[in-house]
């Protein structure tokens, strides 16, 4: 605990004099995500309250905001969680993804298309693949499809998704193999951008739905495999 705090002490300046349990919610968020606190991690409130110089009740509501997004479980007499995952909620998050992400292209409208964001997430992941970062891939997948989620232009959708990306990377930190998880996206990613700055919007969106088939087939095996062995 005493490592994960030390990061954490340094987000205290992301608070200011103005801190609210949003900000601290937003900080253990990107925390969460980022597998400082993996899956089944008791959250000390003494511990993590101290290093953030943050109040109970603060933290308290923090914790309680990302409980409602399912990254927090409270378990009565022990506290509060980090979330483990189930295979059935790997396969409804897939569900929201394919829901959500399909739509946003099928609803682009007239090219050309601002994928800028798209274009910088790819080479965020191929300059981590490069350096053997598998996790930095994996945070550059995540940047990819958050880009592509914002080319619908709607706050409200992004922070839907925002909250189902950072649940999705629960299950990421699972994996034992991340590189064979996440290697194969690197090329499906850019042939997705491609396609966008082609203009080819119905082809882009038959490639993503394939592409979140195949994502999820291959996720929701191998994690399957892993709660079993954990079991």
């Amino acid at each position: 605990m005493a490592d994960q705090l030390t990061p954490l002490a340094e987000d205290r300046a992301l608070l200011g004099r103005t801190s609210t349990a949003e900000r601290v919610a937003d900080i253990l968020r990107s925390r969460i995500a980022e597998g400082y606190f993996p899956p089944g991690t008791r959250l000390s409130e003494d511990n993590i309250g101290g290093a953030l110089g943050v109040s109970r009740n603060t933290l308290r509501e923090a914790f309680r905001l990302l409980t409602h997004e399912r990254l927090l479980v409270h378990e009565l007499n022990r506290g509060v969680f980090v979330r483990v995952l189930t295979v059935e909620d790997v396969e409804d998050i897939y569900r929201v993804r394919r829901l959500v992400e399909c739509a946003v292209v099928r609803g682009l409208g007239a090219p050309p298309y601002a994928v800028d964001g798209l274009a910088a997430a790819v080479e965020e992941g191929t300059a981590a693949a490069r350096e053997g970062d598998w996790k930095g891939v994996s945070t550059a997948n995540i940047h990819f499809h958050r880009a592509l989620v914002a080319l619908a232009g709607s706050d409200r959708t992004d922070e839907v998704m925002r909250s189902v990306f950072a649940e999705l990377r629960l299950a990421f930190h699972v994996v034992d193999d991340p590189r064979r998880l996440h290697e194969p996206y690197l090329a499906r990613n850019r042939h997705l951008l491609g396609t966008l700055r082609a203009g080819e919007r119905d082809q882009a969106e038959q490639l993503l739905a394939t592409y979140l088939d195949d994502s999820r087939e291959g996720l929701v095996d191998v994690y399957a495999r892993r709660v079993a062995d954990a079991g």
